[in-house]
């Protein structure tokens, strides 16, 4: 089988390639990513085909299997300029299932997020599940919304064999600097102080992104077409928890935490209801979460080589909506 990952130098998108790799060796695999600041593309192994191309322009001729990661995928980039995710995660998304469907694509597997049902209150008792309405909150998640019904709109207009998973917020090693856990472990390490949002008790739903790799490889063997799975564990924490996770582990004071202003239209709170996964495919998380942050931690702690060449690459300035108007 020829499988096409886009996306594939990202964080989630290299994992996936890596494991696919190791688990279906008869395979062959070939990367796709477009090198955007958070693309990387030694997180690949050499040896993998590699080409470099946005997703619109992608040749697919040939592939059986497509899975799809490639998006820009950063909340806080996306308020300060939401038109280029607009333009990655919808308009792209689409020209990729238009050639897919004229190429006779076996499988299209898009991977989405939960954050396209928008938020929930920290005190609801009620999850997201697969049949939930979407109300996405920032240009992010509403990005994400479009790609999704585009994707479902292939499979009832145009019958594309489709699968889609929304997944909960992902960790582990080779991620970029500037999401929270990274961005934490990075700044202890370097000295500085852990910028907590004003917020702090939000909460996230967290996965090890070696358990998301599993469970995509479940819905692409066993998977329903047509059908959407929540990939998710039912763990959650805090943006201060992660950052005390973070502190303990490096042996360093909560002083070192600081608070910073709030990220306009910044959720409370993600939870999904992963239960069909479960129920039909068989699929679990493994890696426990307190043991996956801490191991996460040690390895930025140990490949500082890694992620000390990528922090002058961040296009983000968290302090921008404070200190300019984002309505202008």
């Amino acid at each position: 089988m020829r499988v096409l990952v886009t996306g594939a130098a990202g964080f989630i998108g290299s994992h996936f390639t890596r494991y696919w790799l190791r688990e279906h060796p008869a395979d062959e695999v070939i990367a796709l990513d477009a090198l955007t600041y958070r693309g990387i593309r030694a997180n690949l192994p050499a040896d993998v085909p590699f080409v470099h191309a946005d997703i619109a322009s992608a040749d697919v001729e040939g592939i059986d299997v497509v899975v799809n990661f490639a998006a820009e995928s950063h909340n806080s980039l996306a308020v300060l300029d939401p038109g280029r995710f607009f333009r990655t995660n919808v308009l792209s998304t689409q020209a990729l299932l238009e050639s897919c469907r004229r190429a006779g694509v076996q499988r299209f597997h898009h991977v989405s997020t939960c954050e396209v049902y928008g938020d929930l209150a920290l005190d609801a008792t009620e999850a997201f599940h697969e049949e939930s309405p979407y109300r996405p909150r920032t240009p992010y998640n509403a990005s994400k919304a479009g790609a999704d019904h585009a994707v479902r709109s292939y499979f009832e207009t145009f019958d594309l064999p489709v699968t889609i998973t929304n997944c909960a917020n992902n960790y582990g090693p080779n991620q970029f600097p500037e999401t929270v856990l990274p961005l934490f472990t990075t700044r202890a390490l370097t000295g500085e102080r852990l910028p907590v949002y004003a917020s702090s008790g939000n909460r996230r739903e967290w996965i090890h992104v070696l358990d998301h790799c599993r469970a995509i490889d479940a819905v692409l063997r066993d998977g329903v077409v047509g059908r959407t799975y929540h990939v998710g564990t039912g763990v959650e924490a805090s943006v201060d928890q992660i950052a005390d996770l973070v502190l303990d582990e490096l042996g360093l004071p909560p002083s070192r935490k600081q608070v910073v202003a709030d990220r306009p239209g910044h959720d409370r709170r993600y939870l999904l209801d992963s239960s069909r996964i479960g129920r039909e495919l068989g699929w679990r998380p493994e890696i426990g979460f307190e043991a996956g942050v801490r191991d996460t931690i040690r390895w930025y702690a140990a490949n500082r080589a890694w992620w000390e060449p990528l922090l002058e690459l961040s296009a983000i300035d968290e302090s921008a909506w404070a200190q300019r108007s984002l309505t202008r």
